[in-house]
């Protein structure tokens, strides 16, 4: 049970600090939410798993390579990655702000594009999602999934529940008229989300040694 909530909660902050970063998915949130109120983080959230669920599958389809033989390398790229991942949110969250002004890149500003579709867009036109996913996402995935079904399971929820959590906040706060959190709020828990990942990804690399 200890190591499910373990995951549980790795899963949660890593997908939370992914969620937290302004990028395209939250700009398509935050005008969809403008548009169609406090269900469109939910339905852009649902089309951004959709495009994760296709990313979990092709790591399941290769995890009887990297499973075993090579369960240590998956370790140190984990850990390695989560602490990376850590600094970098740490330092992001010194001046951070969400700024519901932001151009769409994309061009889903200009017209009401449906969320769903927005999210797996948005997904899939992300640098950060693609880096993301193939270095500490992969690993991770992989480190659970040697744990067996239950501990996977538990990973990927806690990653799903941290992005339907935050983009939810975001379309009910839109919809309310104010963003929830100040600037000051949101970068401290940036930062503190950064600590997280320092500590999740000191442990991993610490389970080398054990």
């Amino acid at each position: 049970m200890s190591g499910i909530i373990e995951l549980f909660l790795l899963g949660f902050f890593v997908g939370l600090t992914g969620a937290l970063a302004p990028g395209p998915t939250l700009i398509a949130t935050i005008n969809a939410s403008l548009k169609g109120g406090w269900t469109m983080g939910p339905r852009v959230t649902l089309g951004h798993a959709v495009v994760e669920i296709v990313m979990v599958l092709l790591i399941i389809a290769g995890i009887s390579v990297l499973v075993g033989k090579f369960s240590w390398v998956i370790t140190v790229i984990g850990g390695l990655a989560l602490t990376i991942f850590g600094i970098i949110t740490i330092l992001e969250g010194r001046h951070a702000k969400v700024d519901v002004s932001q151009e769409d890149s994309l061009g889903l500003e200009s017209k009401m594009v449906d969320p769903f579709l927005a999210g797996i867009l948005t997904s899939v036109s992300n640098p950060y999602f693609w880096l993301w996913w193939l270095t500490v996402g992969s690993a991770l995935m992989i480190g659970a999934l040697s744990g067996g079904v239950s501990t996977a399971i538990a990973f990927i929820g806690g990653h799903w529940t941290a992005d339907l959590g935050w983009f939810t906040l975001v379309s009910v706060s839109i919809h309310k008229g104010k963003f929830l959190l100040g600037e000051r709020e949101y970068r401290w828990t940036l930062t503190i989300c950064g600590i997280f990942l320092l500590i999740f990804g000191g442990y991993y690399l610490t389970t080398l040694l054990g």
